[in-house]
């Protein structure tokens, strides 16, 4: 007895881990048997009842009782297995690793790496001094358990931070390291791996096909088995797991188009996932070359659907430039039978016209069949139909669409379409031939209207419509900037100026340049050219009256103008550009013969930029060559424009020209040469991103900061919207260690052009630069927030911002003002209440006498921006669909240069996006229709503030009565005495700046400048509508529940409601609107077309902003159209040469032009 409680006692005190009783159990049952052995031998015998069994193994010392030994082996165990449940407290792990030691027996190494597996999270540093003796078992080739022994020093070395060795012993333990663990190990490791792996994929070594067994790339580098084998199953688990975004997403990082193409198909919602990678595509996927794979993948599928999605496949192939395909598709729509068809194609060409890639829609619209030839290829294909729709489609099509869609092969949507086209007039055929000729003739038209959209005619004239129609410009805001900027104050004066083009673009609306002629006449020299290139900002898109609106500043024969001045001339070819920016051909040959037959280097100047503009992204050879014999005049003031605009021509297209134009800068001792090419060539690489690396790599290398300077917007331009990581940290780079100023500053403000796909990215990055002690660095932090966040309204971006607005530097404030009007555009009070802070605090700078002329002219453009294109457009850098705005980012980064130059000004009318929703019927008209918007009207409606005219000392100075010959003539006919200028039917038209010395108790007129108004009459309706204000005041300040909410919506489903208060006040939750109206991105998901109503927007659109094809429910009954003023575009009346170049006023439509309005300046 005492042998055997020494045995227990002695087990509970060691205290031995579980591991470790594996062998003192076998001794302590060897030594019990022997004592059931012997008790029951003594006396056991006699108490074993019928049917019991002596057990000699370890169940029978614990369950039964054998003989007379068995009460105390019973209780021994129950002790042993109390004891059990104590030990998972452990102190040491040296018995384990001692166990490793032991050679001869394999069993106890296992033992020991099991254990150690188990406990390694709690003793790995006390493992770690045997460590090499764990790695010699995985190196050791004849150990069977190797593996275990890797998972076990992956484990120590992910605890001593050696990430790299932890990852390299994980893959050698194979299937033993599982990737499902929901441990930190487990899930840092498996980052770890996709890292590496996307490191490898990134620079080309990784699989993009389904060979991923394979361990040898295409560009020579190895890449792992095992490796790819955890990525693989991390895919695989999260597609087991339903989680298929996150495993798209995680293919398209590693490169897999065999993953992505899986977790698509096996996704419930095809049409969603498909959407899901192509946005996903744009925004996180860097390499240009795999971009292109993916896309072809996803026209794959997209034409897989048993609906395709002709709107994404267009998408796809306009990143693929693949005009071809694009033609094939609307050719197939137009011939189609059904309406709807006939809408998605328009809808299809309005979606790429806000793309912008003027170069791509030209060429699907001359790859489109001629009008003329329609008709006869309809019959031709309806005579041979037969023999055509026997044939199969080409066998390499599926190849040639894989490979990228050659213009001269047919792809597989082509074969589809040729057999469309084909079985077409075959099923038509019995109809008769009257039918058939109706059939044509509509073909035609359609195809008509189409071209008109690709060409831009429908889309400007739709927009310039609306623009002049819903101009919500306030004249009072300029007015009161006017009487404010002292007269003296060129700067000022010249931002007034620019203020009004940006208010005012768009919408032909040149009212406060009709009214302050005089005040206008004291620009000189280049503030005349920027006067008149601003008729161009305000006039934009109006294409077909261009020159007539130019046409008393515009030079004539021989380069002498009706102007007489070069200033104004250079500024109206500069103007023509700006009305034709990307759509020039029409104008293209004057520009160029007003180019060759001047001298002038101000017209040249003008010229110059006005050929950049109207033929931007062409790649013209006849007007490059033309540029370059103005550049090699070496006239700074030319040769700085012909840099720019040899850029604008090559947007995107890099060429030799590239070298060319940087050896000229180094030659030229003209600095403003030097910066114009610069920044042509970074115009050049627009969107080449990898390709662009060599020049960027010259031009920041290079010793002249200016080419340094070129250098950081060749990054801006490259990388635009790719939110690329290495661009970002180069930049950072040397925003930080450049020794130049304007290389600093450029620095920061390229990193709003990287991250403009990712606004809510940008202010994190540039948090610390706008606390740098340096204010070039935080003049360009703020501009670029500004970019990035433009018309957004983020609240981050606003809190970095309003502190910068009261730097201790002028530029800085300058800046600031300009970003935060940016970010701010199309945002009402109701959403952002920063708003009528901002308003007054730049009403406060401008009218601030001591305020410096950096600021105030800063002050002066922010108003013009947040009311800019008559409070109608934003700023917008990237499509509705997610395609960069080429004009509008190439627009942003000649704006920025107006630090150098002030004419640059006007580029930033580029970046203007019209906000509205224009709905369109099959016709291309606008019918009258009305939709809700389920938001409050303040919440997203525009209010510009009125601003308070600042009445001058002199207006106050009462004029003293004149007593005339004729006065009592006067007075005897009841005509009071005083200074008017006219009496008509009871109505004062009063002068400005004129005070009336009335008596006390005589009816006062309300004075407004050049304004007809009535005297008050206390009337019956007066009172009247004082009563209606008085209960609208009343019903507003009542603040509807939402039990009366639910009341209001219960209502309003009954017909003939009682009209309560409740219901008036409730009735200001939604908003009734009207096509067409304008409508910002952030409004879209509160719009909603009612039960019952004619017109519905087609299911494939996303969204509502923009233009809109809708579907006629009711085609039948009479369509009604919006009222349109016919007189926009009516013909104007040549200019003859007695009118001495000033236009007749030929209607009252908002594009008729007075007498005065285009006077020349003198």
């Amino acid at each position: 007895m005492r042998i055997l409680w020494n045995n227990t006692a002695s087990a509970h005190v060691n205290k031995v881990s579980c591991c470790e009783n594996l062998w003192v159990w076998r001794r302590m049952i060897r030594d019990d048997l022997r004592l059931v052995g012997m008790w029951g031998s003594i006396g056991g015998r006699g108490r074993r009842g019928r049917g019991s069994k002596r057990h000699t193994s370890v169940c029978c010392c614990c369950c039964y009782c054998c003989g007379g030994g068995g009460v105390l082996l019973l209780w021994r165990w129950v002790w042993v297995i109390l004891d059990w449940r104590e030990m998972t407290v452990l102190t040491t792990a040296a018995r384990l690793l001692a166990m490793l030691r032991e050679s001869h027996n394999p069993i106890l190494k296992l033992h020991a790496l099991h254990n150690l597996n188990l406990i390694v999270d709690q003793f790995w540093t006390e493992i770690s001094a045997n460590l090499s003796q764990i790695q010699r078992l995985c190196e050791d080739e004849q150990y069977d358990h190797r593996e275990l022994a890797a998972l076990v020093t992956s484990k120590v070395f992910f605890h001593l931070g050696g990430l790299n060795e932890s990852l390299m012993y994980a893959l050698r333990a194979g299937s033993l390291f599982h990737v499902s663990d929901n441990t930190e190990y487990a899930k840092t490791l498996v980052a770890k791996c996709v890292d590496e792996y996307i490191s490898l994929a990134i620079r080309g070594g990784a699989a993009t096909t389904t060979e991923s067994s394979s361990s040898e790339r295409h560009d020579g580098i190895v890449v792992d088995p095992r490796l790819v084998s955890v990525v693989e199953r991390t895919l695989d688990k999260c597609m087991a797991d339903g989680k298929f975004k996150h495993a798209i997403g995680l293919a398209l990082e590693c490169h897999r188009l065999d993953k992505v193409e899986q977790a698509i198909i096996r996704s419930k919602d095809v049409p969603k996932m498909l959407s899901y990678c192509l946005r996903l595509l744009q925004t996180f996927v860097r390499r240009k070359e795999f971009r292109h794979e993916v896309l072809r993948l996803l026209v794959k599928n997209y034409e897989s659907l048993q609906q395709p999605d002709y709107l994404s496949i267009c998408q796809c192939c306009m990143f693929l430039d693949d005009p071809q395909t694009v033609a094939s598709i609307l050719g197939k729509l137009l011939r189609g039978g059904d309406k709807t068809d006939v809408l998605v194609a328009y809808q299809v060409a309005f979606d790429l016209f806000e793309n912008e890639n003027r170069k791509f829609l030209l060429s699907v619209r001359d790859r489109l069949p001629e009008t003329s030839n329609s008709a006869q290829q309809l019959v031709s294909n309806s005579v041979n139909n037969a023999a055509a729709a026997a044939a199969p489609p080409p066998p390499s099509a599926h190849v040639i669409i894989m490979s990228g869609g050659s213009e001269h092969g047919a792809t597989a949507i082509e074969a589809e379409m040729i057999r469309t086209e084909e079985e077409a007039p075959k099923q038509e055929s019995h109809r008769g031939k009257g039918l058939a000729a109706i059939n044509r003739s509509t073909y035609a038209q359609r195809l008509k209207k189409i071209k008109g959209i690709f060409s831009g005619d429908t889309p400007i004239n739709l927009t310039l419509q609306f623009l002049c129609t819903h101009n919500r410009s306030n004249l009072l805001v300029l007015r009161s900037i006017k009487q404010s900027v002292e007269s003296h104050n060129s700067v000022c004066h010249s931002a007034t100026i620019y203020s009004n083009a940006l208010m005012h673009a768009g919408t032909t609306v040149d009212t406060f340049l009709r009214e302050n002629l005089d005040w206008l006449s004291r620009a000189t020299n280049w503030a005349k050219f920027s006067a008149t290139a601003g008729l161009g900002v305000i006039h934009r898109g109006h294409l077909q009256k261009a020159k007539v609106v130019l046409s008393p500043y515009l030079p004539q024969q021989g380069g002498a103008g009706g102007s007489g001045s070069s200033f104004p001339q250079g500024g109206a070819l500069y103007a023509l550009g700006l009305i034709h920016a990307n759509h020039g051909e029409g104008i293209r040959q004057y520009l160029l013969d007003s180019l060759r037959n001047t001298g002038n280097e101000v017209i040249q100047h003008g010229a110059c930029l006005g050929l950049g503009l109207a033929a931007i992204g062409t790649g013209d050879e006849e007007i490059i060559e033309e540029l370059k014999a103005v550049l090699y005049n070496d006239s700074a003031i030319a040769g700085e424009a012909a840099g720019i605009s040899m850029g604008l021509v090559m947007v995107g297209t890099p060429s030799d020209k590239a070298g060319e134009m940087l050896t000229y800068a180094h030659n030229t001792q003209h600095e403003k040469i030097a910066r114009g090419l610069a920044l042509g060539v970074a115009l050049m690489l627009y969107g080449c991103e990898e390709e662009a690396d060599p020049v960027i790599d010259q031009m920041t290398r290079d010793p002249d900061p200016v080419l340094r300077y070129g250098g950081m917007y060749a990054m801006a331009m490259a990388y635009r919207g790719t939110a690329n990581n290495t661009t970002i940290r180069r930049l950072l780079h040397f925003a930080v260690s450049d020794v130049n100023d304007d290389v600093q500053r450029t620095a920061v403000l390229a990193l709003g052009f990287v991250l403009c796909s990712e606004p809510e990215q940008t202010p994190r990055i540039v948090s610390l630069l706008v606390e740098s002690y340096n204010p070039h660095v935080r003049y360009g932090a703020a501009m670029a927030i500004g970019i990035s966040c433009a018309s957004s309204g983020s609240n981050k971006a606003i809190s970095l911002l309003d502190p910068l607005m009261t730097d201790k530097v002028d530029f800085v404030r300058q800046g600031a003002l300009l970003g935060m009007s940016m970010v701010l555009l199309q945002t009402t009070e109701a959403r952002e209440p920063q708003l009528c802070r901002f308003r007054k605090q730049v009403e406060a700078t401008i009218s601030n006498k001591q305020e410096e002329t950096m600021t105030k002219m800063g002050a002066i453009l922010a108003q013009g921006i947040l009311n800019a294109g008559g409070c109608n457009v934003g700023i917008m850098l990237r499509s509705r669909t997610g395609h960069d705005r080429m004009n509008a980012i190439v627009g942003m980064a000649v704006f920025s240069q107006f630090w150098f130059w002030y004419p640059l000004i006007h580029f930033l009318s580029l970046t203007f996006s019209t906000m509205a929703f224009i709905g369109l019927n099959e016709d291309l008209c606008m019918p009258k229709f009305e939709f809700v918007s389920d938001a409050k009207p303040a919440m997203f409606r525009s209010s510009p503030p009125v601003a308070t005219p600042v009445v001058s000392t002199a207006s106050k100075i009462k004029v003293p009565a004149q007593v005339l010959s004729t006065s009592s003539r006067v007075k005897s006919q009841g005509i009071p005495m005083t200074k008017v200028s006219k009496l008509k039917a009871g109505k004062t038209i009063l002068q400005e700046d004129v005070c009336l010395d009335l008596p006390s108790n005589s009816k006062r007129p309300k004075i407004c400048s050049s304004l007809i108004i009535e005297p008050e009459q206390p009337t019956a309706a007066k009172e009247e509508e004082a009563m209606d204000r008085k209960s609208q005041h009343e019903v507003r300040d009542h603040q509807p529940t939402a039990k009366d909410e639910e009341e209001f919506r219960v209502t309003v489903r009954e017909k003939g409601a009682p009209v309560t208060q409740k219901t008036q006040s409730l009735e200001n939750l939604t908003e009734v609107l009207s096509n067409p109206t304008r409508i910002i991105p952030a409004q879209e998901k509160f719009l909603r077309f009612q039960e019952g109503c004619r017109y519905a927007p087609l299911k494939l659109r996303q969204g509502l902003l923009g233009f809109v094809m809708l579907n006629d429910l009711a085609p039948s009954e009479p369509v009604e159209l919006v009222t349109t003023d016919a007189a926009i575009f009516t013909t104007t009346p040549p200019i003859t040469s007695s009118a001495a170049g000033l236009l007749a006023e030929t209607s009252e439509s908002p594009l008729a032009f007075n007498h005065d309005s285009h006077r020349p300046l003198k």
